[in-house]
């Protein structure tokens, strides 16, 4: 079956999404130990990684050959992820000469994501949390679409275990790793 729309493109008219508050308990919370396989076969604890690492969380890809959940378009904030995915792909060498690491994070399986991350040239890991551990752990927003959660866009900046920033809403999406290199321009870690 052939998709309606480009995934790799943002329609002008996608409802945008609002602060709900739903954030507001993340800054400067310690991270929990949490393992989540990544697309590289390994199992990364974000609460244990040294330095700043952005983790940019998003509902789930999608895939050229297949349809979207029915009514994603209107979902505030859903649409969008393999934009953002590949503008941190563009924008990988900038934040990590800024000193950071970066990953994705879904609630999609890493065989799922291995595809992605091979399809659209990921250099950086994608984290799976399939069964929501580390979205339960941090009580990130959440929202449910055919029979599945799904975490709501949201980009942390994760400084040594502990929550630093939080950016969210995301909207656009595709704008978020250029806003995300901004801050880091902004706020350099002094050594």
């Amino acid at each position: 079956m052939a998709r309606a729309d480009n995934i790799y493109e943002l329609p002008a008219d996608l409802p945008i999404p609002i602060d709900d508050g739903a954030r507001d308990h993340l800054p400067e919370l310690r991270l929990s130990p949490v393992p989540l396989r990544s697309t590289k076969g390994t199992l990364v604890d974000l609460a244990a990684l040294s330095g700043r690492t952005v983790v940019y969380c998003y509902p789930r890809t999608g895939r050229p050959d297949e349809e979207p959940p029915k009514g994603w378009n209107e979902i505030p904030g859903a649409r969008g992820c393999t934009p953002q995915s590949c503008a941190f792909r563009d924008h990988f060498k900038e934040l990590q000469a800024l000193g950071a690491q970066v990953c994705g994070l879904s609630t999609q399986s890493t065989e799922y994501q291995q595809e992605v991350a091979q399809r659209l040239h990921l250099p950086f890991e994608l984290l799976s949390d399939a069964k929501l551990a580390f979205a339960n752990a941090l009580r990130l927003p959440t929202f449910q679409v055919d029979s599945m959660t799904l975490i709501k866009r949201l980009t942390l900046i994760i400084r040594d275990g502990r929550i630093e920033k939080v950016f969210y809403p995301v909207f656009p999406p595709d704008k978020n790793a250029q806003e995300v290199l901004e801050w880091f321009t902004r706020n350099p870690l002094r050594k």
